[in-house]
């Protein structure tokens, strides 16, 4: 029974879930009985006899306790079943009072990659209006119109049935480029929400009393909006996927239209739902870019059934439609900001590299006149939307195509209109306006080093916008941003830092487009580092950083930019002495900054090395000075980033050969390594890896010079805080034991001969090994197993005879065989073929340890559990046979039996059809890449062809037939076997080779 002792007793039941601060929140299991008697209160039918706000008053007292129970945590009221019994109340009380809304709704959404569509219900019969209701005169009309009484305040909550349209006529939809309405779409639209009766068949009490009803329908709207945005936080992503097609369509609304939350988008007459709604959406969408990485088009479609990737192709190009409809129809700023950033997190997320061009297109001119606009908050979001637009898979041809055409005035039937609001009813923008502030503040003054022409007209125009937007003043003030601006004032700080976030998004994306204006965005930036303002500071900086990521970008020896169209040298130190001589010192000093004072070094470490190289002494030692001195900064985010630049100068090849750097910068890293802080710890970790790669690189290039110049205790002091580090979070681990591995190739002979190197190098690889055997993921493994083969290069270490040396190899046999990971047991083969010699694999029940593991690794190279790991096949069976004939061409006469037996067996049949593809130049290259910032090297990468392989091959089977005529007894009669199992894989490879040739 509803009455208003069933809406107190929710209310107390509410209370109960409330979490009060500073004190304990309600159980767990009362909390589970509260959440059900909430949903078996929106469950329940709405009897006939009951009334209507009561019911709306109960209605929002349970929606409120389900927002209440659900807030401040994960979904942990049952599974499924219990998920898809509330989506599916939440889903009917979303359109709760809407007229015309009459279907069978579900009880239950269950999970499913196609939409559930509600089935329409037939009308109850309408009871005959009284009389007096069917014969009011005009006389009511003109009474109406004098007002109804009603309180301020409701007033402003209550909203019009049918949503504004343009000033001066009914509402119309117009076109969107690329995606126009049809002509069933616009009929809906328009019908959907008319009002059951016309406010002049009331009086004035009945006219109250149904806009009070609206009004409480549009606020249980608006709750239950609210409580879907609480479930979606809530619910793990992963789950909340398979509910996607009850919220969202993937077909144009029209015909009987479905109902989602685009619906209310587009047709609520309460813009504050409509906001409710697209909060939700954003929600949805954030995040969803594992998800809508699917969609895809680019194919023919199919006529036999619809692959899932076209129907999430066709989500997104739906979502695209709506959200144009609603940009264009919508009049309330605030919910205009929220469809802009809803469209952003669409952006954002959907893959339009995978998608048929023409989406962004009329999107990125649609908004264009809203950079105008005179709420500062839609301005804002327009920008955030640019600045989607430019970052989504970039360089995306269809924005780049955007970029180059030249700015033209938006089209008529896109001005702005001010239609609610302004108080006069006259738009605050007309196209003739639109078309002035579009271009007159944004002219862009050619500077001194350019000419007009057509190196100017390359220039983006939104670049030209965004360094307007930052550096000059606005032609007019918009009522939002209050009294006393004038000519002189600058946009409002969101604006401006927004405008600076799409200028490094723009550099970072389309670096080629924006490098004509190099030196003019260095001085947007220092303008903006003299400034007061820290957040101003920050962008500035942020921005110096990414042009300098731009350059050493186009100079990296992958870049496919021709070094014709790259950024001269000498304008690239030109562009540093003026940013070093600049207002970047005072970042760099500001301590009362330390977020600026990170980007400053950021700043610092993007220098491209040849250029470096080139500034003046006394840029160069400033750079060094101030970075060596941060690292000893009291903040971790300024110590971090001083550090990673140090990691960043020590590959520099001016600097990397310089002892006293290297030994100053080992000395900073050191001490970082044992900081409370684990972000400073893992960069310092990073930065340790690189000082060891220049190690490394230094003892190829300047021999043994180098390494009696660098002290061994410096030497000793790295290998035992690498050693410690390894035991650190991952994070620091991984690049932890790539120095330990650099570390140990680097070691000489007088090193290790000391007694005091004798229990570090121990200790080093016992941690080595520990880590190759343990749980921690891949990446780590994976450094771990390229260390250890690192290691083994090392001409000195004593791996015959060391006692560490047996753990180390079973510990890679180990991993070759049975890790789930491919690329570690990749890395894992090419560590046991680094050896040189065949002294290095110990006695021959080593070697046949090795043989054998290697034999079974490959036999069982295509069993794994997860499907993603078959891309890594062949590159496995690659390392696996090379591994193995470097085994061959070291063996010796007492390794014949264990070769000669395994041969013989399954595994031995399945490696001579390996070897046969391995000689004849296929398997596949060895897919080692470089895991994540500061990963391990490519040593050990197999770059020989063919033929090479075959001639290196012939060589072995010629040694192999002579330790076959030689020795006696078991060992001849297995060297014969292996001979006769090499023989008749050569004989393959010709006959295959003959046949080819035919």
């Amino acid at each position: 029974m509803f009455n208003n002792l069933c809406v107190h007793l929710l209310v107390c039941v509410r209370a109960c879930v409330c979490s009060v601060p500073g004190q304990a929140s309600l159980e767990e299991p009362y909390r589970s009985v509260c959440f059900k008697v909430f949903l078996q209160t929106l469950q329940s039918p709405q009897p006939p006899d009951a009334d209507p706000l009561l019911y709306c008053m109960m209605v929002q007292g349970a929606v409120k306790g389900l927002q209440a129970s659900l807030s401040g945590g994960k979904w942990r009221f049952g599974g499924s079943e219990e998920l898809g019994a509330l989506l599916a109340v939440l889903k009917r009380f979303m359109f709760h009072g809407c007229p015309g809304v009459c279907v069978e709704w579900l009880s239950v959404l269950y999970p499913a990659p196609l939409p559930q569509y509600e089935t329409c219900c037939p009308k109850p019969p309408q009871p005959p209006r009284d009389p007096p209701a069917q014969t009011k005169t005009s006389a009511n009309k003109k009474r109406k119109s004098k007002g109804r009484g009603r309180k301020a305040g409701e007033e402003e909550e209550v909203e019009r049935e049918v949503r504004p349209g343009p000033p001066g006529g009914g509402r119309t939809w117009p076109k969107t480029p690329g995606l126009p309405p049809s002509p069933a779409v616009v009929s809906s639209l328009a019908s959907f929400w008319k009002m059951s009766s016309s406010d002049s068949e009331f009086s004035d009490p009945e006219g109250a009393a149904h806009s009070k009803l609206r009004l409480y329908h549009s606020r249980v709207r608006q709750g239950v909006l609210l409580c879907l945005l609480t479930v979606v936080k809530a619910v793990d992503r992963r789950t909340l996927y398979g509910y996607w097609s009850s919220f969202i369509p993937d077909t144009p609304i029209g015909g009987p239209p479905p109902l989602t939350l685009l619906t209310i988008v587009l047709k609520d007459p309460s813009p504050k739902v409509r906001t409710c709604a697209l909060q939700v959406l954003s929600a949805l969408l954030e995040g969803s870019r594992q998800f809508l990485g699917v969609a895809e088009d680019l194919a023919p479609p199919r006529t036999s059934y619809t692959p899932f990737s076209f129907s999430m192709a066709t989500t997104v190009r739906e979502l695209h439609r709506s959200l144009s409809l609603a940009l264009l129809a919508e009049s309330s700023p605030h919910t205009l900001t929220q469809v802009v950033k809803c469209l952003a997190h669409l952006v954002g997320n959907a893959p339009y590299n995978r998608l048929r061009p023409g989406l962004l297109s009329p999107l990125w001119r649609q908004i264009r006149p809203y950079l105008r606009h005179r709420d500062v908050n839609v301005r804002v979001s327009v920008l955030t939307l640019y600045g989607a637009l430019v970052s989504a898979q970039a360089p995306l041809p269809e924005i780049q195509l955007l970029l180059t055409q030249p700015h033209t005035p938006p089209p008529q039937d896109t001005a702005l209109s001010w239609r609610q609001g302004d108080g006069t009813g006259s738009p605050s923008h007309t196209p003739h306006t639109l078309q002035r502030n579009s271009q007159t503040p944004h002219t862009h003054t050619p500077p001194a080093s350019h000419t007009p022409g057509e190196e100017e007209s390359r220039v983006p125009w939104l670049l030209q916008l965004c360094v307007s937007l930052v550096t000059q003043p606005r032609d007019d003030q918009s009522d939002s941003e209050g009294p006393g601006g004038g000519a002189s004032v600058l946009e409002p700080s969101p604006v401006r830092l927004e405008a600076l976030q799409v200028l490094a998004h723009l550099v970072r994306g389309y670096f080629p487009l924006c490098q004509v204006c190099l030196c003019e965005l260095g001085g947007v930036s220092a303008r903006c580092l003299r400034e007061t303002d820290p957040s101003v500071q920050l962008h500035g900086a942020k921005l110096l950083e990414e042009l300098g990521t731009g350059i050493i970008q186009q100079y990296r020896s992958e870049s496919s930019q021709p070094e014709s169209c790259r950024v001269p040298i000498q304008q690239v130190v030109q562009f540093w002495v003026e940013v070093l001589s600049g207002p970047l010192n005072g970042a760099l000093q500001s301590q009362q900054h330390p977020t600026l004072q990170t980007s400053a070094c950021d700043t610092l470490s993007s220098i491209l090395p040849q250029a470096f190289t080139e500034l003046p002494e006394r840029s160069q030692t400033l750079c060094i000075t101030v970075l060596l001195g941060l690292t000893f900064s009291d903040n971790s985010l300024v110590k971090a980033a001083a550090v990673r630049a140090l990691g960043v100068y020590i590959l520099f090849p001016c600097l990397r050969e310089d002892v006293m750097f290297v030994a100053d910068t080992a000395n900073a890293i050191l001490t970082a390594l044992d900081d409370r802080s684990p972000n400073v710890r893992a960069k310092a970790a990073w930065s340790l890896g690189n000082l060891t790669d220049t190690l490394i690189v230094n003892m190829g290039c300047l021999g043994e010079v180098f390494q009696e110049e660098l002290s061994d205790m410096l030497v000793l002091q790295m290998v035992q805080s690498a050693t410690k580090a390894s035991t650190d979070k991952d994070r620091v681990k991984s690049n932890a034991v790539r120095a330990l591995g650099n570390l140990l190739h680097f070691l000489s002979l007088g090193q290790l001969t000391r007694p005091v190197f004798q229990r570090p190098l121990e200790e080093a690889i016992s941690a080595l090994v520990t880590t190759v055997q343990s749980e921690a993921t891949m990446k780590v493994r994976w450094n771990a197993c390229y260390a250890l083969g690192n290691a083994f290069r090392n001409p000195a270490l004593p791996l015959d005879s060391a006692s560490w040396s047996a753990s180390a190899f079973s510990a890679l046999c180990s991993v070759v065989i049975s890790c789930q990971n491919f690329k570690v047991r990749i890395k894992s083969a090419a560590a046991l073929s680094v050896p040189a010699s065949r002294r290095c694999y110990g006695d021959a029940e080593r070697f046949g340890c090795v043989w054998r593991s290697l034999l079974t690794a490959l036999e069982h190279s295509e069993e794994t559990r997860d499907f993603l790991e078959y891309r890594y096949c062949s590159a496995l069976r690659h390392t696996l046979t090379h591994s193995l004939t470097h085994l061959l061409q070291l063996s010796q006469s007492h390794d014949m039996p264990a070769l000669g037996a395994s041969l013989q067996t399954e595994e031995g049949r399945g490696f001579r059809g390996h070897l046969v593809k391995y000689l004849r130049g296929g398997g596949g290259g060895v897919e080692c890449e470089r895991e994540g910032e500061g990963g391990g090297g490519e040593e050990g990468e197999i770059e020989e062809d063919g033929e090479d392989r075959l001639r290196a091959f012939k060589e072995t089977l010629e040694r192999l037939r002579g330790l076959s005529g030689e020795g006696e007894g078991e060992e001849r009669m297995s060297a014969k076997v292996v001979v006769a199992v090499l023989e008749d894989v050569l004989r393959s490879c010709e006959e295959l080779k003959v046949t080819t040739s035919d």
